[in-house]
């Protein structure tokens, strides 16, 4: 496990554990994720998280700010969690070797060919996002690939319409 991943964790960890968490402790460590983390899914995870920290730390803040920005702490810890947790009990079968926009378009339940606009692959999103938002019962880490494979398709889609 990276040095950094662990000291993360650990700084996590310790806010996530405390009776009442220092969200400006938190703050500061997911800033640090976001400047220095080579994980994109954990980088984005700790972008969008920062924001909510923040306003948690400051002393005007209220329960409900609080209580949010506890629960997107949580957000952090699984992301953290599944990135240092090498996985257990999975054997690698022979599957066909997809391309990344392949794969993107196989996560969010695409045709695997042809033409895609911008606003099939939102709806899609929506559709897929509905069951994988940890809100939902679904995993931080699988929410956070949704969206990047999202915003990846719609960037392609963006590029090809330019040229």
């Amino acid at each position: 496990m990276d040095r950094r991943i662990a000291q993360w964790k650990l700084g996590v960890e310790r806010v996530w554990s405390a009776a009442e968490p220092d969200y400006g402790d938190a703050a500061r460590v997911v800033d640090d994720i976001v400047r220095f983390s080579d994980e994109a899914v954990l980088r984005r995870a700790a972008s969008q998280v920062l924001p909510i920290l923040r306003s948690a730390a400051a002393e005007d803040a209220d329960r409900i700010t609080r209580e949010a920005a506890r629960r997107r702490v949580g957000v952090i810890r699984d992301v953290l969690q599944s990135l240092a947790t090498p996985p257990f009990g999975k054997r690698e079968t022979a599957v066909k070797v997809l391309s990344p926009e392949q794969r993107y378009r196989q996560m969010l339940g695409l045709p695997i060919d042809g033409c895609l606009s911008a606003p099939e692959i939102h709806q899609a999103w929506k559709r897929t996002a509905k069951a994988a938002h940890p809100d939902a019962g679904g995993s931080a880490r699988e929410f956070l690939e949704l969206s990047a494979a999202r915003d990846a398709l719609i960037k392609e889609v963006r590029l090809v319409r330019s040229l």
